[in-house]
């Protein structure tokens, strides 16, 4: 505004009341309001059961999407409550499928979801990126297979028959999540190498192989780790299940689950859920290409972000400085860091749900990604806790990406639902300094929880904690296989970056589930001498904890600070630590 107008606006506003005065600003000068509401694009399929043509729809989707593992494809596929007969939704990479009811139990496909590994020559390793949600399955055969690996959520998902978490051939699997979720009969992991389970309701389950935890879940194995490899506890301490789209009649709206503590079980079981909903009039729905600038003026005028299939490019922070403010992304939509700025900032205030994006680092390097709370956060949340669920990081695969830490948690009483944090280790844009990134996830805040903590490959420390009180409920790491020797990973006297470290002032901490896995490809002689770092007193413990060299491509000393037997030979024997202290 010029010095012209602020002295016109003075003059004014000595005679006029002060709300005319206001009105008396060029309109010019004043951004104008952005609409609330809208279309969700052309990557956001709907069906109703009485749409034409639908499995072929599907059916070109998932040839489009299939192989496409850095490709620049996303699609939402959203079914309107009703029955639908005789389908096969293959899932493919960047595509989600879900209802669009209150319940899961709204929306039945007489038929299957279906991830599998034909494209990859039956390894499900690499099968990251896609969704299921809100949906009840009734399998053609009795048993739906969802063979995933990371960053593949299975939610609020009601199979009334089994689940077969493993690909046809019983190939290599490395996955996964499930939650909200009820599967009538068996779940079979088979070949999976780790399993995370939460709130759930399921008939049995048959085996595992290194790591299957479960917590919440009625019908869950009893506690047994090592052998059969599972950890179970009864309830989750604190929990809060994604929002998500559904539809009132013709308006659609948002669904914000309420906070449970010690959950277990479902929790659309009984009629209508517990929580609160928002008309899409009060979202911005966010289209592929919009500026940063115009996602944070809809955050400061008051409405949430949809973030629509697509790709997003940020020369600035998105700042999230609202209370209680939704940013919820569809079909895998991406955010992309230019000039190494950090993609999201999260203000210090209760109750942000941030859900279903993927953060994708930029060609220069970012100090971080995600920030969740500023440097020295205090405030207590526990009434109303930020949640960040299928919030997913990667680090090079599509290309040259670098970042020093991925996501930073500075709010107290945060829960990480979900996320899987990667370094790259395939596809372009990789190696030991192209894609560099030291650190995955750095914990400041008091009191967090995360539950389903996946992360992987970084140069450095993988995880960092030094919040007070902090907890997790499974953890899945590799270290990174491009370590071009020794002396790349030495750190001071010690061989190597804990996979998962507990600052040494910190004196309250607990993890369940803990695993990491090594794999020195590129020099195999490699020694890490433990996966897990902490200061050893009372206050701080660990159950279940594994490590294990895969092949023998680098061995593990020992499993926590200068405890628990080293790994040998290609075996590819996990070595355990059933409690620590």
């Amino acid at each position: 505004m010029t010095s012209k107008h602020l002295r016109r606006r003075t003059v004014l506003g000595a005679a006029v009341p002060a709300a005319l005065a206001l009105s008396a600003t060029p309109a010019f000068s004043r951004p104008q309001a952005l609409p609330g509401g809208g279309d969700l694009g052309p990557n956001v399929i709907v069906f109703d059961p009485g749409t034409p043509g639908i499995q072929a729809r599907l059916d070109a989707v998932f040839a489009q999407q299939e192989s496409a593992q850095f490709g620049t494809g996303r699609y939402a596929l959203l079914f309107k409550p009703g029955t639908y007969n005789g389908l096969n939704a293959q899932l493919g990479f960047y595509t989600s499928i879900a209802g669009l009811g209150l319940s899961p139990d709204d929306t039945t496909i007489n038929g299957d979801v279906t991830v599998d590994a034909g494209w990859f020559n039956g390894n499900a390793t690499q099968n990251f990126w896609r969704s299921a949600e809100n949906l009840a399955l009734v399998p053609v055969n009795g048993t739906n297979r969802w063979a995933v690996a990371q960053a593949a959520p299975f939610r609020r998902m009601h199979v009334r028959g089994g689940l077969n978490l493993s690909p046809d051939g019983y190939g290599w699997a490395s996955g996964g999540y499930i939650a909200d979720s009820r599967i009538d009969g068996q779940v079979g992991p088979y070949s999976q190498q780790q399993w995370y389970t939460r709130d759930s309701s399921i008939g049995s389950w048959l085996n595992g192989v290194w790591n299957m935890v479960f917590s919440g879940v009625e019908g869950a194995p009893a506690q047994s780790f090592p052998n059969p490899p599972y950890t179970t506890l009864a309830t989750t301490p604190v929990s809060r299940e994604k929002p998500f789209l559904y539809l009132n009649g013709s308006e659609y709206r948002v669904f914000l689950p309420a906070l449970r503590t010690n959950a277990r079980g479902v929790t659309w079981g009984n009629g209508t859920p517990r929580g609160s909903s928002l008309p899409l009039t009060q979202f911005y729905v966010a289209k592929p290409g919009v500026s940063a600038a115009t996602l944070n003026q809809a955050l400061a005028q008051g409405l949430h972000l949809l973030l629509t299939p697509g790709i997003y490019h940020l020369d600035q922070p998105i700042q999230v400085n609202r209370a209680d403010t939704v940013v919820l992304g569809l079909g895998y939509a991406t955010l992309i860091p230019d000039n190494g700025v950090t993609a999201m900032k999260v203000a210090d205030v209760d109750g942000v749900r941030l859900a279903g994006f993927l953060i994708d680092a930029g060609p220069v390097n970012s100090p971080t990604l995600l920030e969740v709370g500023p440097t020295g956060a205090s405030r207590s949340h526990s009434a109303n806790p930020t949640t960040v669920q299928d919030v997913f990081v990667r680090i090079g695969g599509a290309g040259a990406g670098k970042a020093t830490t991925s996501i930073v948690v500075n709010s107290r009483h945060t829960i990480v639902d979900h996320t899987w944090v990667w370094r790259a280790d395939h596809g372009t844009g990789v190696g030991w300094e192209t894609n560099r990134a030291d650190y995955g996830v750095v914990v400041n805040g008091a009191d967090v929880l995360a539950t389903g903590l996946f992360v992987e490959h970084f140069n450095k420390y993988d995880v960092q904690w030094f919040g007070e009180r902090g907890r997790t409920i499974f953890f899945q790491n590799e270290k990174a296989y491009d370590a071009p020797n020794q002396a790349a990973i030495q750190n001071g006297s010690v061989k190597g970056y804990a996979a998962y470290r507990v600052g040494d002032a910190v004196t309250t901490h607990e993890g369940w589930g803990l695993g990491s896995y090594c794999y020195y490809n590129v020099d195999p002689t490699i020694v890490q001498h433990h996966g897990f770092a902490a200061p050893n007193r009372s206050g701080v413990r660990f159950h279940d904890l594994l490590v294990v060299s895969l092949g023998g491509q680098g061995q593990y000393e020992r499993v926590i600070n200068d405890i628990g037997s080293p790994t040998s030979g290609t075996s590819t024997v996990p070595s355990t630590i059933v409690s620590y202290p």
